[in-house]
């Protein structure tokens, strides 16, 4: 890829940065209501403070947090704000920093969002694959038939059956959490064995319903490329079976396939926050649920720019191997 193409990208991640901080910021400015107002407004329901003191918590949060300023003069800050990484501080953990709470749930949502798309993409296309390839055994091209059906079920339906059956009823693994009450994490052998199969049952619900959709896709691919001219060409030349699947068959079907995966991402990562939740996990998707149940709408905002720039981030690092993979569009 030219340098000239290169700066493009970079110039387009950053339009789409400033759209999507733009968004966040305006969007939530067009309700009456003040996220101060209405934190503060819950708590004062519990006891503890009159209306009037309320209304001096307010002013003086108000101030502090630049929402007594001119809107304009409100953006210009934000937008210098985004522009230092900083998101803002929880109104629900004060004095904790909307980046804080990112940082200390981000590991847990990468590492099951790395395994299992991983493998969803992995399983996806060879079963795609093979399910297309004439000379594979009826029985292997079978395999893929349970994982189309699976496609048309909601990863959070499919996520509740798992619980109910393997967890509830048949008491095979364990209902939610990260890891078993009363264990401290630490780094022995024991608690990484304790953490995975407690991340068995929302990776399994993830893999599942995204394996499908990959085989779709793959299927419908390797149907076309079977009358190419390269793989006619192939079988000409006496090349075996494994060999043409390999180099001339699945290679090329693989190539969309990545253009596939990078516009996937969002609905990926949208399935994922949905799923630690529904797990317990203290991933974004957790700490996303209990900002929205709590009226923390800074770590909201923060959030859902953080995932904005993020899959943003990780549709241009895609882009940019995808001509690595395909000589042609390195050379157009």
């Amino acid at each position: 890829m030219s340098m000239k193409r290169l700066i493009q990208r970079l110039l387009f991640l950053v339009l789409v940065v400033w759209a999507a901080s733009t968004i966040t910021f305006f969007i939530p400015r067009i309700s009456s209501k003040n996220p101060i107002r209405e934190r503060f407004a819950a708590l004062a329901r519990t006891g503890g403070f009159s209306p009037g003191d309320m209304e001096q918590i307010v002013a003086a949060f108000n101030t502090k947090f630049g929402l007594d300023k001119p809107l304009l003069e409100q953006y210009f800050s934000y937008v210098s704000s985004i522009a230092r990484f900083d998101l803002g501080v929880s109104l629900n953990q004060f004095p904790k920093t909307v980046g804080q709470l990112i940082a200390e749930s981000l590991p847990w949502t990468i590492t099951l969002l790395l395994v299992t798309t991983i493998l969803s993409f992995v399983i996806g296309n060879l079963l795609g694959a093979v399910a297309a390839w004439p000379r594979a055994p009826s029985w292997l091209r079978s395999l893929a038939t349970p994982f189309v059906l699976l496609q048309g079920v909601p990863p959070v339906l499919l996520a509740l059956f798992l619980l109910f059956f393997i967890a509830f009823r048949l008491k095979l693994l364990p209902l939610g959490s990260a890891y078993s009450t009363g264990i401290v994490p630490n780094w022995s052998f024991s608690f990484f064995l304790d953490v995975v199969k407690h991340q068995v049952l929302p990776a399994m619900a993830l893999i599942l319903s995204g394996v499908g959709g990959w085989v779709l896709s793959m299927r419908g691919m390797g149907v076309t490329i079977q009358g190419e001219d390269y793989v006619n060409f192939a079988e000409h030349k006496g090349l075996s079976g494994y060999t043409i699947f390999r180099n001339y068959y699945l290679r090329n079907a693989l190539l969309p396939q990545i253009t596939g995966f990078a516009l996937a991402l969002g609905s990926i990562v949208t399935s994922q926050l949905v799923i630690e939740q529904m797990f317990g996990l203290p991933g974004l998707g957790s700490v996303l649920d209990a900002a929205i149940r709590s009226n923390d709408f800074m770590v909201i905002y923060g959030i859902v720019l953080f995932i904005v720039i993020a899959v943003a981030s990780l549709m241009m690092i895609v882009e940019l191997i995808y001509p690595l993979l395909d000589p042609r569009i390195r050379e157009a």
